[in-house]
C-alpha cells in the first residue's frame, strides 16, 4: 500500500494524514500486481528470524512503487522465486482457510488483504453487522488485555469503505464477571471509537435470548446472532489461550454459560456453539500479544478466517507453543489452507519472545 499526494504527487509507504509539503490530503494506492526485481537469500539466523534459509524479495508494482518482503517457502514446497517472476498471492474461497498478513503501518490495509485472500464478503449498504471485540477487564490498551482501539477503528473504516452505514453496525460485548461491561469498554478506549464513528455499543446481557438444543446441550443465545447479516469476531490473541474460540462464548446468556461450564467441558460448549451459530468471520489481532506471564511482545500480525478453531490452531503454531488446549489437539495443521504468508516465515520461538 502506498499513499500519494493529489497535488505534488509525492508518495509515501506509510500512512500520514496530509502531505508535509503542500498539506493536501493523501490518496491510498492499492497494489494489484508485483514483479520480483531483486532477491537475496539469507542463511544466518537472527533473534527475530530464527528459521533459515529465507529470501528477501525486492518487489515492484505496475506503477513503479518498490518495497521489500520476506519470503520463506514451506518445507514441503518446491516453489522458489527468481528475478523476473511475478509475485502472486493465492486466494481461495475456503471456509477452513486462515489468511496471515503482517501489519506494517496500516491496520486497514492488513484487514483488506486478509479478507480478499479468503474471499470477499457478501455484504451491501443495507447489511446489518455485529462486531464482537475482546472485552475482559477494565484496562488501558497497552496491557493488550482487550481488543485495541486502533484495531476496531481499522475494521470500522473497512466496513464504511464497503458502504455499510454506521446505524447498521453494533459493537457488542458482555461481562461474565462482577465488573460491568461499561467499565471495560470505557477503559479500553473502545467506547471513544464508537462515539467517534457514531456506532451503537451493545450490552448482550440486555438483549433477548433464544434457546437452541444440540446433542443434549441447551444453549441460550442472544438474538443478535440471528437478526444480523454478518457476525465479526474481533479477538485479541494471547499466548496459551484459544481466545478466538473463547470470545464467541459471549453470545451466550451469562447464567446459562456459568451453569453449563460446571456440567460440561468448555471444549464441548464451544464446538456445539460453532455448529449452531450462523456464519462468523474472525479477524484476530496479533499485533502486540500478551504472554502467559502478562508481559507483552510485538508480533505484528493479523489472522483472518471463517473458522475460529483453525485460526487458534495456526496461532499456536506461529508462536511455537507446545501445549495445546484440548479443543485444538485433534485439529491437523496440515489440512488447514494457509494464505498470504507462510507459517515458517513468521514463526517465532516462545523462549525468544
Amino acid at each position: 500500500m502506498f499513499y500519494q499526494c493529489s497535488k505534488c504527487q509525492k508518495k509515501w509507504q506509510y500512512p500520514i494524514k496530509k502531505c508535509p509539503h503542500c498539506f493536501a490530503e493523501l490518496k491510498r494506492i492499492k497494489t494489484q500486481k508485483a514483479k520480483i526485481i531483486g532477491l537475496s537469500k539469507t542463511n544466518i539466523p537472527t533473534l527475530l528470524h530464527p528459521k533459515t534459509p529465507y529470501s528477501v524479495l525486492v518487489l515492484e508494482d505496475e506503477k513503479g512503487n518498490r518495497w521489500t518482503q520476506k519470503y520463506a517457502p514451506h518445507e514441503k514446497s518446491s516453489k522458489e522465486y527468481q528475478v523476473g517472476d511475478e509475485f502472486i498471492l493465492e486466494s481461495i474461497k475456503d471456509k477452513n482457510a486462515v489468511a496471515l498478513w503482517r501489519i506494517k503501518y496500516d491496520i486497514l490495509e492488513a484487514i483488506e488483504r486478509t479478507v480478499e485472500l479468503i474471499g470477499s464478503l457478501d455484504i451491501n449498504q443495507d447489511s446489518r453487522i455485529v462486531v464482537l471485540p475482546t472485552l475482559t477487564s477494565p484496562k488501558h490498551p497497552h496491557f493488550a488485555e482487550n481488543t485495541s482501539p486502533e484495531f476496531l477503528e481499522g475494521l470500522l473504516l473497512y466496513l464504511f469503505q464497503k458502504g455499510i452505514k454506521a446505524e447498521n453496525i453494533k459493537v457488542a460485548g458482555q461481562s461474565f464477571t462482577d465488573i460491568p461491561i461499561e467499565a471495560s469498554i470505557q477503559k479500553s478506549q473502545l467506547l471513544r471509537v464508537c462515539r467517534d464513528f457514531k456506532i451503537s455499543p451493545l450490552d448482550l446481557a440486555k438483549t433477548n435470548f433464544v434457546k437452541k438444543e444440540k446433542e443434549g446441550l441447551v444453549l441460550e443465545l442472544s438474538e443478535e446472532l440471528f437478526n444480523n447479516n454478518l457476525i465479526i469476531n474481533l479477538p485479541i490473541l494471547k499466548m496459551g489461550k484459544a481466545l478466538a474460540s473463547e470470545n464467541v462464548l459471549k453470545f451466550l446468556k451469562k447464567e446459562n454459560y456459568l451453569g453449563l461450564k460446571y456440567l460440561h467441558e468448555k471444549e464441548k460448549i464451544i464446538k456445539t456453539l460453532k455448529d449452531i451459530m450462523p456464519q462468523c468471520l474472525t479477524i484476530a489481532e496479533a499485533h502486540t500479544i500478551q504472554k502467559p506471564d502478562k508481559f507483552t511482545v510485538f508480533l505484528g500480525m493479523i489472522l483472518t478466517s471463517f473458522d475460529f478453531l483453525n485460526l487458534d490452531r495456526i496461532f499456536f503454531e506461529i508462536t511455537c507453543q507446545e501445549k495445546l488446549p484440548r479443543i485444538l489437539e485433534k485439529i491437523e495443521i496440515e489440512k488447514i489452507p494457509v494464505l498470504g504468508r507462510t507459517i515458517e516465515e513468521i514463526q517465532y520461538e516462545v523462549g525468544k519472545l
